[in-house]
């Protein structure tokens, strides 16, 4: 979690220098880490989805080598 809040951070300096700097190739920029994150965000949910499906429980325990 702290690492997307430095990313929101740089995010948010690429768009204050770009609109200060009157260029757009800093909102691009921050555009498209917005939509790595997003794409980040979609595949951890997926596999939480996936082994909630195959285990119908979200508990990590039995993940643990000699355990189940």
């Amino acid at each position: 979690m702290s690492i997307e809040l430095m990313l929101v951070g740089i995010n948010l300096n690429f768009i204050f220098f770009s609109v200060y700097l009157d260029d757009v190739m800093g909102q691009l920029f921050a555009l498209y880490v917005l939509t790595v994150a997003a794409a980040e965000s979609a595949i951890g949910l997926a596999i939480f989805t996936v082994y909630y499906k195959d285990r119908n429980s979200i508990l990590i325990e039995g993940l643990v080598r000699g355990r189940g």
